[in-house]
């Protein structure tokens, strides 16, 4: 039991170690900001899709408040002629449009909510996309200056080395032949 443990033990480690070593900070950011970039895509058009719908219920609102005023209209008209039954029956379609009429003005409503969490979210998500490319832009920057302060530190080890000091020989050596 022991030696499997310890065996799994080396072998996590090692496939640490591993990943750990390829794992490069820069191309993991780019991959950090190209989902940040789907994520607002998505909730752009979700929100779309909501503003949509809200144009839809706005339309049908309308049409239901037009209903309800043909309704009124042959209600009167029908009390105008004495016709009672018809009156009752154009009052009874009338009531139903506007119970229609109050659900999609809740819909709306509900649709506005929605809509300005959605814009709000997606403000949010282009404020920190916006940090986020900055701060990589800076990591860039810092990495470029490393990577030249690592060359210039071997340039320099290379010069005070025992290269320039065997270089420097050789040529004594050459202008004493001389």
């Amino acid at each position: 039991m022991g030696v499997f443990s310890r065996f799994k033990d080396i072998m996590s480690a090692n496939i640490n170690s591993l990943l750990d070593k390829a794992e490069n900070p820069e191309k993991m950011i780019r991959l950090m900001i190209q989902e940040m970039e789907d994520t607002l895509v998505e909730l752009k058009s979700a929100c779309a899709a909501k503003m949509a719908a809200k144009t839809k219920a706005e339309r049908h609102g309308k049409e239901t408040d037009q209903y309800i005023k043909r309704w009124q209209l042959r209600a009167e008209l029908a009390v105008e002629k004495k016709k009672d039954d018809l009156a009752r029956e154009a009052l009874i379609e009338k009531m139903k449009y506007q119970k229609d009429l109050e659900v999609v003005q809740t819909d709306i409503e509900q649709y506005e909510k929605l809509i300005s969490e959605c814009k709000n979210n997606i403000i949010k998500i282009e404020e920190k996309l916006q940090v986020v490319r900055q701060k990589h832009k800076l990591l860039i920057q810092r990495g470029i200056h490393a990577t030249e302060q690592i060359k210039a530190k071997e340039t320099i080890r290379e010069a005070a080395g025992t290269k320039a000091f065997q270089r420097f020989s050789e040529l004594e050596g050459r202008i004493e032949r001389m």
